[in-house]
């Protein structure tokens, strides 16, 4: 069964919409010694693999490295060009495309509830993200592995605080207004509250 015009234009909505959320939370940023800042577009990356699932949520990543490479200023700082795709994040970058997928998927393995919502912001916007960004950052700086990754622990806090409130929004957004997520499971089954945990 092939989707609807509408359906389709709905879809490019929240695509568009989310990496525009992406791009306006990359203007908050905290610089760092190491050359890989604290941003907020990783909150933006969380909130889209929450809401948008593991098959529409790659797409406003995919959209946000677009607009990167062809030299608009999309990333975190007013970075964009192809010298951020040979620089120290873009491990980080190509991790939000596996983080969206895995954060989609650990979403969708039952009933929505606050906890499964902060497990998958953690795992995927945190642990997925740095898999694939602190080896690359090492190798893309020359500081050995250990010592990139001791590095990194300057992240754990805010993005402990990213997490957070990715759940307290999506929590908040599914109450409010379950049709803003794109998978299509009854609200009912989407209780929020001790019934759900």
């Amino acid at each position: 069964m092939t989707a609807s015009p509408r359906d389709t234009s709905a879809t490019l909505g929240r695509v568009a919409v989310f990496a525009a959320l992406i791009i306006v939370l990359g203007t908050v940023v905290v610089p760092l010694p190491s050359g890989v800042p604290i941003t907020g577009q990783t909150l933006g990356v969380m909130l889209a693999g929450l809401i948008l699932g593991p098959r529409i949520a790659p797409l406003s990543i995919a959209l946000v490295l677009a607009l990167a490479a062809v030299g608009l200023p999309v990333l975190a700082g007013g970075r964009g060009g192809l010298g951020v795709f040979v620089g120290p994040t873009v491990g980080y970058m190509i991790g939000w495309i596996a983080a969206v997928v895995v954060i989609g998927l650990i979403m969708r393995t039952g009933r929505f509830t606050w906890w499964r919502s902060a497990l998958a912001a953690l795992v995927g916007g945190v642990l997925v993200v740095y898999a694939f960004g602190i080896p690359v950052q090492a190798l893309v700086t020359g500081v050995p592995l250990d010592l990139t990754a001791l590095s990194s622990l300057a992240f754990l806090p805010g993005d402990l605080i990213k997490v957070t409130a990715a759940t307290l929004v999506v929590v908040a957004l599914r109450r409010a207004y379950p049709r803003a997520f794109a998978d299509r499971r009854p609200v009912a089954a989407a209780t929020v509250g001790p019934a759900a945990a």
